[in-house]
């Protein structure tokens, strides 16, 4: 049973509602100090009981036995998605079906005319609520508030019994799931009761508690100058008993708690719902200035009735303007500011979606700590302590709508009903959340037309009537704020759509585009996004631009020698940290030099749930977090924005997780906002570089064998500042091993393989290429040989070589060749040369090895002179094939 705990919870969401009347202004004067500020609600966290599957008719009645069921607190949900490891593990849960909860508890009293609503934050994904063996209700949405009046079936002052029935189950075109946005995506939704769930006792006129799961209390900032602000506030009130006279006062109050602002009107209110406006003007007001002073005043309405105060709701106010420009980007109160942030996801390593107020705390704290100045809420409405961060901290929010991938299992536009689930979705959105000043965007769905990248059969569904009609209801709830949305896929050309243009839509765009990990040529990300960036510009020119998504994967234990030399698995393994941090320093400097983009989110601060991936040093994770998905971690990729968006003098070394190092030389990389910084290594100077974009590179840097201190310097910056690491060196005398296309080091049978490097010419390759979702692009392959793993990845081409450093003297050079392709050219010839002289000759792979995907090992010895080995590979009628190559005594 039950313990109820009564605390003050302010509801801090709202919506743009039409109509009212202006009233004169009262004079200001203070709040009533023996009034409680906000409405009292009732927590109901503790003594639930859960089971997940199947259960008899006879659950929602009282003479139900749930002793047997699993005693859980309120957030909750049953799904444990993602973890470290190569293999789902057994604390892994990524069902996804029908939770059943049940709370039994002793109510307490209320006065007559007095009515009990349930306050469910939010029901991963569809719910349904019975209350003492009645069913009282339903949600379809995983992320927004709902309330339900349970008046008639509540006994105050008794034991009252409510059943939750929660559905996340997965989307099909024939199910109550596939009714309900979102219909897929890369993301994990969560089930369960994953946000508090709370008990309103209100009288019978009150803030009306029932309007689209807002607070009832809506304040639209009309104007702002220096002198004044002028705030029109619209409170909706619900009336379920008799005709009365009441009072309502609406005041604003500065960040020290003075009323600044005040009006009070009689209200003759009949029964039913009715809306009343009042303009308040702030004198002098102390604006909401994004990170540089996020000040917020508070906006109260207090309805009274015979002298006695029967509700009342508080609600944040920033007073600002703002407005977006396609050739200039985003202006915050007349001032420039250049947009930089990242998107969020809500879950966390072992939490799921059931996080505390310190877990959304920390969060923020990280992305503040980052530099960041934006956050976009993907994909989803994030919980309501979220924003209030938002709100807190000064970040410009892109709030978001699930519409996400298509609207439609079977093709077409989508149902009747999906669109009504859609609509209702957004009104709460945006009713919930219409007070927070952080939000400054609606965004009305994200990669729309993707559907086939997510393996949805059939032709391709039609997204846009119901993004055109998404856009419109947003405008109608909130004409002030502009609309986006996030595209995928024009003029890529890489994934069959419907066709639509759907450019032009929303008010603003976002572009999710990942140069330098999903396209081709991927080394070439830094001027393939500016191309795109200023191509989209050129063709909207009227259009307000961001990029909404851009990244790449990132595993903290997987390394590489050379970002350039590997093949770029993005839906498989490995995922090495130095490549991720790579494309970033790419990507920031095309967005940061182009005014027209008015904003920028890295795709993702976090590493988060997804049972589509297996990949990176992870399952179902998606890798692309600058940090970790449990917080711990700090990737690369995060010091390298911590040092481009710091307002003050900062500077990383990169690659300290990669400690033991593959080869005698390495590139050392630092991140500082100084013109250069020096190295030493050992105490010895290395010497100072220039630089470049917040990117310090020091090349060949050689390395003893064990320990190798290094410490990078700032110069010519405001201050002197420094960073150490200590890498291990290996023993060059015990010679050298190449995994020829691995993008990643790697170790085989107690011996470590460095990534391809030292290379030039032909083309890495992988032999297995997946999907999402584990869907294999084609027919698995696999190569007979001794150790198989070598033979995951290799480099092909008509020529290419290796220049590979290796003390002088005798050695034993080790190829492993083979095959790939299963019907091969009976002409194919390799000839390898090492420093010059031939070693092998016209030589046949596949005839030699007796057939495709088969190992064929030479061996043959060779002399070191001038501390490099050159190997030279050629072959005609056909590509030459190297899967490794090992230097040994």
């Amino acid at each position: 049973m039950a313990v109820v705990k009564a605390v003050a919870s302010a509801i801090l969401l709202g919506a743009s509602l039409a109509g009212g009347s202006a009233v004169a202004l009262a004079a200001a004067a203070q709040q009533d100090p023996n009034v409680p500020s906000q409405r009292e609600a009732i927590e109901l966290a503790t003594g639930w009981r859960f089971h997940f599957g199947d259960v008899p008719a006879s659950v929602t009645g009282s003479n139900f036995d749930d002793s047997d069921w699993e005693a859980v607190s309120v957030p909750h949900t049953w799904n444990r998605v993602g973890e470290y490891a190569l293999e789902r593990g057994p604390a892994s849960n990524n069902a996804q079906g029908v939770g059943w909860y049940r709370l039994t508890l002793d109510a307490p009293a209320a006065a007559r005319g007095i009515r009990q609503y349930l306050d469910f934050a939010a029901v991963g994904k569809i719910a349904e609520v019975w209350v003492n063996g009645q069913r009282v209700g339903g949600h379809k949405g995983a992320f927004s508030r709902f309330r339900l009046d349970v008046t008639d079936q509540w006994r105050p002052g008794q034991r009252n019994l409510v059943v939750v029935r929660a559905d996340n189950s997965k989307p099909t075109a024939d199910n109550a799931a596939g009714q309900v946005i979102p219909l897929a995506g890369d993301f994990f939704v969560h089930g369960g009761l994953y946000r508090p769930v709370t008990l309103l006792q209100l009288p019978e006129a009150s803030i009306d508690p029932l309007d689209y799961g807002g607070p009832g209390v809506y304040a639209r900032t009309a104007e702002v100058t220096d002198a004044r602000a002028v705030v029109d506030v619209r409170t909706r009130l619900r009336n379920q008993g008799d005709a009365r006279d009441l009072e309502l006062t609406t005041q604003i109050t500065d960040a020290k708690g003075k009323v600044v602002a005040r009006t009070v009107r009689p209200v003759q209110l009949a029964p039913g719902t009715a809306e009343v406006s009042d303009r308040l003007i702030v004198e002098r007001p102390h604006r909401w200035d994004g990170r540089a002073d996020p000040y917020l005043y508070k906006v109260t309405a207090t309805l009274r009735g015979k002298g006695k105060v029967l509700d009342r709701v508080t609600q944040p106010l920033g007073l600002r303007t703002f407005r977006f420009d396609a050739d200039q980007g985003f202006f915050l109160n007349g001032r420039h500011v250049k947009l930089h942030g990242v998107s969020r996801h809500q879950d966390w390593l072992g939490s799921g979606w059931a996080l505390t107020p310190e877990q959304h705390e920390r969060d923020m704290e990280l992305i503040e700590e980052l530099g960041a100045n934006t956050v976009r809420q993907a994909h989803y409405q994030h919980a309501d302590i979220w924003s209030d961060l938002a709100d807190e901290a000064g970040m410009v929010v892109w709030a978001e709508l699930p519409y996400v991938t298509a609207p439609s299992l079977s093709g077409g536009k989508g149902s009747e009903s999906l669109w009504a689930n859609a609509e209702q979705q957004l009104r709460e959105l945006i009713r919930q959340n219409y007070n927070h000043p952080s939000i400054m965007m609606w965004a009305v769905g994200n990669e729309v037309d993707s559907a086939k990248g997510f393996g949805i059969k059939g032709d391709p569904p039609k997204p846009l009537a119901l993004l055109q009609h998404l856009n419109e209801i947003a405008k109608r709830e909130d004409p002030d704020r502009p609309t986006t949305f996030a595209d995928c896929c024009e003029g890529l050309g890489m994934m069959q759509t419907a066709g639509e243009k759907l450019a032009g839509t929303a008010d603003l765009i976002g572009y999710n585009r990942y140069y330098g990990w999903y396209y081709p040529k991927p080394l070439e990300a830094r001027a393939q996004l500016g191309e795109m960036l200023d191509k989209m510009h050129g063709e909207h020119p009227e259009l307000p631009i961001s990029v909404s998504e851009y990244g790449a994967g990132g595993a903290i234990s997987q390394h590489t020698d050379d970002v350039t030399g590997g093949f770029i698995n993005f839906v498989g393994r490995p995922h090495p940290e130095e490549y991720e941090a790579w494309v970033h320093e790419q990507s920031w400097p095309a967005i940061k030099e182009r005014d027209f983009v008015f904003a920028s989110w890295v795709w993702n601060m976090f590493d988060f749930a997804s049972d589509l991936r297996d990949e990176g040093d992870a399952v179902d994770l998606n890798d692309k977090g600058l940090v970790t998905a449990d917080r711990k971690v700090k990737k690369d990729a995060f010091w390298y924005y911590k040092v481009a968006w710091s307002d003050t003098p900062a500077i990383h070394l990169a690659g300290k997780r990669y400690v033991d190092r593959s080869y005698p030389a390495m590139t050392v990389k630092a991140y500082a906002n100084s013109p250069k910084a020096s190295l030493t290594m050992n105490g010895r100077a290395v010497g100072e570089t220039i630089c470049v974009d917040f990117v310090c590179e020091w090349r060949n840097v050689p390395l003893v064998p064990g320990p190798n201190k290094a410490q990078v310097t700032t110069v010519g910056g405001e201050a002197v500042l420094d960073d150490a690491a200590t890498w291990n060196g290996p023993d060059p005398e015990k010679g050298v091993r190449i995994d020829a296309g691995n993008l990643a080091t790697r170790n085989l049978d107690g011996q470590r393989f460095g990534s391809d490097t030292f290379v030039t010419g032909g083309a890495p390759m992988v032999l297995n290429l997946v999907g999402f979702g584990g869907r294999s692009l084609r027919p698995r392959r696999d190569v007979a040989a001794t150790r198989p793993e070598l033979f995951e990845y290799w480099r092909q081409g008509e020529a290419f070589s290796y220049a590979v450093p290796a003390p002088d003297g005798d050695w034993t050079v080790t190829l492993y060749l083979f095959e790939p392709n299963e019907e091969a050219t009976a002409g194919q010839a390799l000839t390898v040369t090492a420093n010059g002289k031939p070693v092998i000759r016209g030589l046949n792979v596949s005839k030699a090895a007796g057939g495709s995907l088969k190992e064929l090992v030479r061996t043959f010895p060779v002399t070191v002179s001038g501390g490099v080995l050159k190997l030279d590979f050629a072959s005609v009628g056909g590509n030459a094939s190297l899967a490794a190559v090992e230097i040994s005594r």
